[in-house]
């Protein structure tokens, strides 16, 4: 099996006559933790959303343990099965319990029994520090209990990769907090990790390496101390200017 957990070579994505990637490459190896940043609008959801085919690509090629995702979706369920995603709202069905929105998938998907389900479920709840949470509904749950909800529910399903796009952009800011000191012991695990965020103390405190994106390009592409410190391109050096000075 491949070391490289994802590899991404001259992926081009287009919206209509607006291309969002451009000759995307990136390589993440297992057990790394990326942080991906840019401005508004600089591609780097859509990048993410391409590693597991929520976005087709126009050209290039996107590999997932060793394993080549087609432009038509060719192996698309044998990647995803290796692959959890969280996204910015929580996607959590309203009319379920918190248990039952993290049994659904591993039942319907994979089979599991129900107590077998049940009992990896409440591992995972117990994992994000909410598992006395379980037979509640979302409606009754903060922002910050949702989106570990969502966390814990993407864990159920034993991926080795991890997807989060913006998980803390939809917070109350006292809720933040919270939803990073998950990722962090994530991170502690060992599990691969690519993480759309503009928590720059995350990324200074779990990135193996900072991706810097403009334009859907990839700018900068460095270890978490010569990012900050010693940006190379000026578009990164105004971006950290006015988000640290935020």
């Amino acid at each position: 099996m491949s070391d490289m957990a994802i590899e991404m070579a001259g992926v081009d994505k287009w919206f209509g006559s607006h291309q969002v990637l451009t000759k995307i490459d990136l390589t993440v190896a297992r057990g790394e933790h990326i942080v991906l940043c840019g401005p508004s609008g600089s591609g780097k959801s859509t990048l993410i959303r391409c590693i597991n085919h929520l976005e087709g690509t126009q050209s290039g090629t996107i590999r997932v343990n060793g394993v080549e995702l087609g432009r038509d979706g060719d192996n698309v369920d044998q990647i995803r099965r290796n692959v959890g995603m969280v996204f910015q709202q929580f996607n959590l069905f309203p009319h379920l319990t918190v248990l039952e929105n993290c049994t659904l998938a591993q039942r319907r998907v994979r089979n599991t029994s129900a107590d077998e389900a049940k009992a990896r479920a409440m591992r995972f709840l117990e994992r994000v520090r909410i598992a006395e949470q379980a037979h509640k509904y979302p409606a009754q749950l903060s922002g910050g209990q949702q989106q570990r909800v969502a966390i814990a529910r993407a864990l159920c399903m034993g991926p080795e990769i991890m997807l989060f796009d913006e998980p803390t952009s939809a917070l109350d800011p006292e809720m933040v907090k919270e939803v990073l000191d998950t990722m962090i012991s994530l991170a502690d695990d060992g599990i691969t990790m690519i993480c759309v965020t503009h928590e720059m103390g995350f990324a200074r405190a779990v990135a193996h390496r900072v991706v810097f994106m403009d334009q859907g390009q990839i700018v900068e592409n460095a270890p978490p101390a010569s990012f900050f410190d010693n940006p190379r391109h000026e578009r990164t050096r105004a971006f950290l200017g006015q988000i640290l000075n935020h």
